[in-house]
């Protein structure tokens, strides 16, 4: 007898569902999951070894609860690379930026609230929704990926929701949203209920603009999360981080699991923000390799949405998953997204993103000539 999922006693509204995930394929190019494409400098691996090292000889020990020291130095990185002074108590981390939004909503959705983002964007965000049992509402962009301030606002004013996500820059897109929409959206939620808003920052260091960081003054219901998976090249770390009134931080610490962050994990977070100096050379380079696949896409003949993260969204297709698909053949992996027409490509090294040119190059030279 076949016995699945569907056969176990699984909430309502997890049935029909897939897991978030994207491709891991055995190719020569994977540029399909927004990683940094360059390995951590020598240095800092040193200094992880050490730290990790230290760490080892109390890991008899449960760690350290608050992060005291990591949230620290997390709050002077923000302090130095936005302007706005943040402090210990405006500073949480968890396990990726994904545990940071599911505390965010075990803190302030749950079952009889609901939660919107403007898609599409971050899947994270409805997928997490529904795991806390917060009810999703999908509002409105425009053709050109923008937010519809006066479609959401509308959304916002209709559904009143709890929570209210905003993605700059926006994944899958790469779009950035600009600040006064940010503050009319914010407006318009405190209207309604008033809400939180959750301004997904993930990409943000490689954004052409500023941080949103300095909203947050003043604005108590404002959470801007963070994560040290793309600019740092720290996706195998898993530790991300928000930046909000200290009321937040104590409402999301009510629900933390106990030691939630790893001895191991804070000591070699603390060593890479040791290093943001040269990370943050990386995040240059990537910016430069991210505008030159803009440029060259649209030689080609490529629509391009404007990007403002280390991904670009190219199109458009009769069939998005036919022509990844032949991109694939031809060694190189780039992302489906399900954007109807759309695919979405990282930034990567130098010859990465020449060999995904050259793919995309013959793509569309057969597409001229069929």
């Amino acid at each position: 007898m076949n016995f699945g999922i569907d056969d176990l006693p699984v909430r309502d509204e997890l049935r029909g569902k897939s897991p978030y995930g994207a491709p891991q394929l055995d190719v020569p190019v994977r540029l399909n999951t927004n990683e940094n494409p360059y390995p951590l400098p020598d240095a800092l691996v040193e200094r992880i070894a050490e730290r990790v090292r230290e760490a080892a000889r109390n890991l008899n020990r449960y760690p350290d609860r608050d992060a005291v020291e990591l949230r620290t130095r997390l709050a002077e990185y923000l302090t130095d690379t936005s302007g706005h002074e943040v402090g210990l108590a405006n500073v949480w981390a968890a396990n990726g930026s994904n545990e940071v939004i599911q505390q965010l909503l075990q803190t302030f959705g749950g079952p009889g609230r609901t939660a919107i983002g403007f898609e599409p964007s971050y899947s994270m965000h409805g997928l997490i929704a529904r795991g806390t049992g917060t009810g999703w509402i999908s509002g409105p962009r425009n053709e050109d990926f923008t937010i519809d301030l006066a479609a959401a606002e509308k959304a916002i004013a209709e559904h009143r929701p709890d929570v209210v996500f905003v993605t700059t820059p926006n994944n899958p897109t790469g779009n950035a949203v600009p600040r006064e929409t940010v503050l009319a959206l914010y407006e318009a939620a405190q209207a309604a209920r008033p809400s939180m808003v959750v301004v997904d920052e993930a990409y943000v260091e490689f954004s052409h603009g500023d941080s949103l960081l300095p909203l947050i003054e003043g604005r108590p219901n404002l959470v801007v999360s963070r994560t040290m998976s793309k600019a740092f090249g720290a996706a195998g770390l898993r530790l991300g981080y928000l930046a909000a009134h200290p009321a937040v931080v104590d409402a999301v610490q009510l629900v933390r699991l106990p030691y939630h962050l790893s001895a191991v994990a804070q000591a070699t977070a603390l060593a890479a923000l040791e290093h943001t100096g040269t990370l943050l050379k990386y995040v240059e380079q990537l910016k430069a390799e991210r505008d030159r696949l803009v440029g060259e896409l649209r030689a080609i003949g490529f629509d391009v949405t404007e990007s403002d993260a280390n991904f670009v969204q190219f199109g458009t297709f009769a069939d998005s998953h036919e022509a990844w698909q032949r991109i694939l053949d031809r060694g190189v992996l780039v992302r489906d997204n399900g954007v109807p027409g759309w695919l979405r490509v990282t930034a990567g090294t130098p010859a990465e993103n020449d060999a995904f040119l050259n793919a995309v190059r013959e793509l569309k030279k057969e597409q001229d000539e069929s």
